[in-house]
């Protein structure tokens, strides 16, 4: 478990990740080589499951690089599988309001933090090495991302952004466009707004704005922006980028 990543979203700095949808642990640490600030894996929508944890965050970890996981679902039990499999921190998706954010959240730390079941023997315990009494030291490590990704989300956001332990809030734009009604328009002045209503709510409470780009192209101007918690893609959408390329040369 990379403990270095909370602290360095909290001093303010901009990171830089991949998402990992492939299901391959050979990808995951040759992503990690690359020297990506973290990488999540995608149980969401990527190739991989629960079953594949354990291997995709032994293959990032190795690499220094800080290896984080996005749920199926905000539930307590996927969220608690994805830390005591030895996740650095967790990405929740599809949360619809500040009360479901809150809940989410909670699943993140032991107690008096949270409500995390403790289970000492875990990866993410230590493996036994953890007294009792330092059980609650590890949530001090494990990293909170909260999708904005409905209108309720982007309703609640100076709320979300207000809560102990959530350290991120990261846009999905796919999704956020297609609730706002708007699919694919990034550049319409809803859209817009609505990353300048995440940055403001961020700004508000020390927590990092963040958002998964596929066009580099953009990079500039959502750093503008604010947005310092940035996913470049995915390794699949760099597989398919650089197949692409390859034969489009060749053929030329």
């Amino acid at each position: 478990m990379n403990a270095n990543l909370r602290t360095r979203i909290q001093a303010g700095e901009t990171l830089f990740g991949l998402f990992l949808d492939l299901g391959s642990p050979l990808s995951a640490e040759l992503c990690g080589v690359a020297g990506y600030d973290w990488l999540l894996l995608d149980l969401e929508h990527g190739a991989l499951t629960e079953a594949d944890l354990v291997a995709h965050l032994l293959a990032v970890e190795v690499t220094g690089t800080a290896a984080l996981v996005r749920t199926q679902s905000a539930e307590r039990i996927r969220v608690g599988r994805a830390l005591d499999s030895g996740a650095a921190g967790v990405m929740l998706p599809r949360i619809e309001s500040a009360a479901a954010a809150a809940e989410a959240v909670s699943y993140l730390g032991y107690p008096p933090d949270g409500i995390r079941g403790v289970a000492t023997r875990t990866r993410g315990a230590g493996l036994g090495s953890r007294g009792h009494a330092q059980m609650r030291t590890v949530n001090d490590q494990i990293t909170g991302i909260i999708q904005v990704e409905s209108p309720g989300a982007l309703r609640d956001a100076d709320a979300i952004a207000a809560l102990p332990g959530a350290d991120v809030l990261f846009v999905g734009p796919t999704d956020l466009t297609h609730s706002l009604g708007i699919p694919g328009q990034f550049d319409h002045p809803d859209y817009q707004a609505a990353l300048r209503t995440v940055v403001a709510a961020c700004a508000a409470h020390g927590k990092a704005p963040g958002i998964l780009l596929y066009d580099l192209a953009t990079l500039p101007a959502h750093r503008e922006m604010g947005f310092r918690f940035i996913g470049l893609g995915a390794d699949g959408s760099l597989v398919a980028q650089g197949a692409r390329a390859t034969l489009a040369i060749a053929r030329a």
